[in-house]
């Protein structure tokens, strides 16, 4: 496959007017190239795009997703599906995890499914090739108030969670290679007739039973996963409680149940938790710091803020009204993994140290669903999943690039200038066109995914000997608008000149561009593309006759 190394694309935009709802939207900036992976929530496909707004690839599964997706470094497709369930029916459910070819042929499928369990929201794939699912995990009355629940604050089941880690075996089977589950590490203060009560501010790695339970079963809907190689922890997310967990992977399953064991001693207890020190007794409502947040992971090693935690946080019930923040926090965590915590105190830090959110707050909110990814260029990858919006955040929070899915109910086709609706992503992911998963394959952009696309050209550019950026800090082009001739002022020795139409085509390529008389060119947009020994520019331009 072809590398594009350019951090570069160039939209030209032809037809793009107030009457685009749908694919991509016009940005003339700096934007991270590669391929963005999504799956629709209402569709059997799961679609594969370049930063250009059009479709390489796709998958087509019998099932709706459930919810995650991710494209493996061998080039296969590893989803969750969803189905039917006469017992769990909440959102984010799945059932089922299947991987794909490149060709779309199905390699393996795995179901955890049935009346007492159920994959749901996400998986992660581990370096080994097992793979991380969250599972529901049913509990009945007695099994809840057993274990020190309120009796009056339950219906008929509660819904706890668990992971479980499985070992592919052939083209529909599995080993349980390790499992952690919710129910085994409880502390409550209700029922002191209970081996586990207690103080529950005592216990900050145990989670109380009767924090947010209540007549609806599903206690915890936890909807999201990390894993990190080199501490061996997973990320848990639990919506309903508003905060995430970590956990040590390297404990034995027998271990994982107890509360000793395994790298950090501590067995399934938390190492650490964050955004809502109320549920473990050290903080009041106001010290609440995530509201319904999905996503949260660890920002990876060479990226900036490599080694603190992202979080989507959706903001539901924000105190300050609902609307959404990209968050990062900086776990208190030394070089072992250890997490610190002073006795009586909450877990640090106790805000975010990096945030983003919209200039007007409200006009960014996801109340479900969602997530963000941190990219090599620096730049933010935003998925604000319930209108199925992608877009890319520069360092300085501006949008440089976005996306709208045009993929609705049962998987329809959304026409351009209709209104989506039923549009949702789960999430959105970015791989880079250096990704080992593209080695060996040929990526031929087709057409946008929507109906009556608008009439664009779109051009990753194949820079590979310098850095492409959006920069006109050194370049003054004057006069814009302009009307025969177009002169450059810049701080730095120029090697070539290109001027574009707005459909692409080359007017002019040289290295001496202000004796040139352009006064016959048509009136419109054009692009002047200044090319340095340090850096591209692209800069646009008006032609007034």
């Amino acid at each position: 496959m072809k590398k594009l190394i350019s951090i570069l694309f160039l939209l030209i935009a032809i037809q793009f007017s107030n009457a685009q709802t749908v694919g991509l939207f016009p940005q003339i900036s700096s934007s991270q190239i590669g391929y963005v992976l999504f799956a629709p929530n209402f569709g059997n496909t799961t679609y594969l795009i370049d930063k250009c707004g059009y479709q390489d690839h796709s998958w087509t599964s019998t099932h709706q997703p459930g919810q995650s997706c991710y494209f493996l470094e061998d080039g296969s497709l590893l989803r969750t599906g969803k189905l039917n369930n006469a017992t769990f029916n909440a959102g984010g459910l799945g059932g089922i995890i299947e991987r794909f070819d490149w060709a779309g042929n199905i390699t393996w499928t795995y179901t955890i499914s049935n009346s007492t369990e159920c994959q749901h929201h996400d998986i992660r794939i581990l370096p080994n090739g097992n793979v991380l699912a969250i599972s529901y995990d049913l509990k009945t009355a007695a099994e809840a108030i057993a274990a020190g629940a309120n009796p009056a604050n339950i219906g008929t089941v509660v819904w706890s969670d668990k992971i479980v880690e499985l070992q592919p075996v052939g083209a529909s089977g599995g080993n349980v290679v390790w499992e952690w589950r919710a129910w085994d590490h409880l502390i409550q203060d209700f029922d002191q007739t209970k081996p586990n009560y207690g103080v529950v501010a005592d216990h900050p790695e145990l989670i109380n039973l009767n924090y947010n339970l209540g007549t609806q079963a599903d206690w915890l809907h936890c909807n999201g996963l990390d894993y990190n190689a080199a501490l061996d922890q997973i990320i848990l997310s639990a919506h309903n409680q508003n905060e995430f967990y970590i956990i040590d992977h390297s404990t034995t399953t027998s271990q994982a149940v107890s509360h000793t064991g395994g790298t950090h001693n501590k067995g399934g207890d938390f190492l650490y938790r964050w955004g809502n020190p109320e549920a473990y007794g050290r903080g009041l409502a106001t010290d609440q710091k995530l509201f319904g947040q999905h996503n949260p992971q660890w920002i990876e090693s060479g990226l900036n803020d490599a080694g603190n935690i992202m979080i989507f946080n959706n903001g539901i019930g924000r105190p300050a009204g609902n609307f959404s923040t990209i968050d990062i926090i900086a776990p208190p965590v030394n070089g072992n993994g250890d997490y610190s915590l002073s006795v009586g105190q909450s877990y640090l830090p106790s805000s975010a140290y990096w945030s983003y959110q919209a200039t007007t707050p409200t006009s960014f909110y996801a109340m479900n669903i969602s997530g963000a990814q941190r990219l090599t260029n620096g730049h933010t990858l935003i998925c604000e999943g319930p209108k199925g919006n992608f877009f890319e955040i520069d360092t300085a929070e501006n949008i440089v690039w976005k996306y709208v899915s045009p993929v609705g109910q049962a998987g329809s086709i959304i026409s351009q200038g209709t209104t989506p609706t039923n549009n949702s992503v789960f999430r959105c992911t970015l791989y880079e066109t250096t990704y080992p998963g593209f080695n060996g394959l040929t990526l031929t952009p087709g057409n946008p995914i929507e109906l009556n696309p608008l009439a664009y050209s779109c051009t990753m550019l194949p820079e590979t000997d310098v850095p492409a950026i959006l920069s006109t800090d050194n370049d003054e082009v004057f006069p814009n608008p302009f009307s025969s001739t177009i002169n450059v002022v810049s701080k730095t020795e120029k090697e070539n000149y290109q001027l574009s139409n707005s459909v692409g085509q080359i007017i002019f390529s040289g290295s001496e561009i202000a004796s040139n008389d352009f006064s016959l060119l048509p009136k419109g947009i054009y692009f002047l593309k200044i090319k340095s020994a340090s850096k591209i520019s692209i800069i646009k331009l008006i032609h007034q006759q």
